[in-house]
């Protein structure tokens, strides 16, 4: 006999889907059924979530100036929301929560016209377009870097902290361990859902400026899209070199812990995972976000000393090199880099979100949630 049954609606990407995950696993040790509504692309990611279902929900992004590409989207969003509305009348979710991303709209507006408890949560310190749509209809919103202090929202803002997946929360286990002279150096470079064509053509070129005996002591897993492994996996025979190469880890977690260096983009879930665990990185904010949410991201957590943020026009492969190099020849530098990420790294933040959860399906108010915690 369970609890109830928690809705999580989140968008197809592992940005979305990881707080998400971590969120059903807190809350499935509570006693809740969980259900997933998200699209078809999150179908790579959902094999390790404890969902009871997963409903796959009509939806369209609303990106484009074209009217008929417009009014297609607009179109295809109001079946989402039929559909959504029919699936709350069949689950009657005690609570439905929203991660972003546009699959996220119909699930969460249906809820709200059957009157069913809504919150959402953001990653990034700054808003996406989908959560800002649906803000002030939700009855809360918790933040993984939003603040309470301040903005049109901040009277209903919690700032739980980004949730991280179970994976992660063991890794974080795993001490920090720096490579010294002439040992193995584990470089671990990964690029998200998108971006990772720039380490693809950059990352392999600065190896290969390395000195020799620099280049013989890494031991390098590297993320490629599929389109782009024969070029790294070429770069990586003729450099002789020690490595990993797949379009996707699944065991991520893992290999971050047991890296010395991360280089890697700067979406809000890997931010947070990189602190959590405690790894010096090296973040370069994906240029074309919409909102430039990953250059915020990765300045939240350079500030505390853990990460080093380069903006992607000016990371040339002679200046990643230069990087490289120091990094491989200053232990303790990393060290110290490792532990103020670690202190920055919140691994509380599914058990908060859990209990704000378990708060909004009993009918409690935020103000009433906020005196709880003070």
């Amino acid at each position: 006999m369970t609890k109830g049954i928690i809705m999580l609606a989140a968008g197809g990407t592992g940005g979305h889907l990881f707080p998400a995950e971590a969120l059903a696993h807190e809350l499935k040790a509570l006693g809740y059924s969980i259900h997933l509504v998200t699209d078809s692309r999150a179908e790579r990611f959902a094999g390790k979530f404890p969902a009871d279902e997963i409903h796959v929900v009509p939806s369209a992004t609303i990106g484009s100036k074209n009217p008929l590409k417009v009014a297609s989207s607009l179109w295809m969003l109001w079946s989402g929301i039929r559909v959504a509305g029919r699936l709350m009348k069949k689950v009657r979710p005690k609570v439905v929560v929203g991660f972003g991303g546009y699959p996220t709209i119909p699930p969460l507006l249906a809820a709200v016209r059957a009157g069913i408890p809504s919150m959402i949560h953001e990653q990034n310190a700054v808003m996406g377009r989908a959560n800002k749509a649906l803000a002030n209809r939700v009855r809360a919103i918790a933040g993984g870097f939003l603040p309470e202090t301040n903005g049109p929202y901040a009277a209903k803002t919690v700032t739980t902290g980004n949730p991280v997946r179970p994976a992660v929360l063991e890794a974080a286990k795993v001490p920090y361990q720096p490579s010294g002279e002439g040992e193995e150096f584990r470089l671990v470079v990964f690029g998200g859902s998108q971006g990772a064509q720039y380490f693809s053509k950059t990352v392999p070129t600065a190896i290969s400026l390395l000195d020799d005996s620099l280049r013989r002591r890494l031991k390098i897993t590297q993320q490629a899209r599929a389109e782009d492994m024969p070029m790294v996996e070429g770069c990586v025979a003729r450099l002789e070199m020690n490595a990993d190469i797949a379009p996707f880890f699944t065991d991520m977690a893992e290999r971050i812990a047991r890296a010395h260096l991360v280089i890697c983009r700067s979406g809000a879930s890997t931010v947070s995972e990189i602190a959590v665990i405690g790894r010096p990185a090296v973040l370069v904010p994906y240029p074309y976000a919409l909102d430039h949410d990953q250059a915020a991201n990765a300045a939240a957590l350079a500030a505390t000393g853990g990460a080093k943020v380069i903006v992607q026009s000016e990371l040339s492969a002679e200046k990643l090199s230069k990087i490289l190099t120091g990094a491989m020849t200053n232990p303790e530098k990393l060290a110290t880099m490792a532990a103020n990420a670690k202190q920055a790294g919140k691994p509380d933040a599914a058990r908060l979100l859990a209990a704000m959860v378990e708060a909004i399906a009993s009918g409690s108010t935020i103000a009433q949630f906020k005196e709880t915690r003070s």
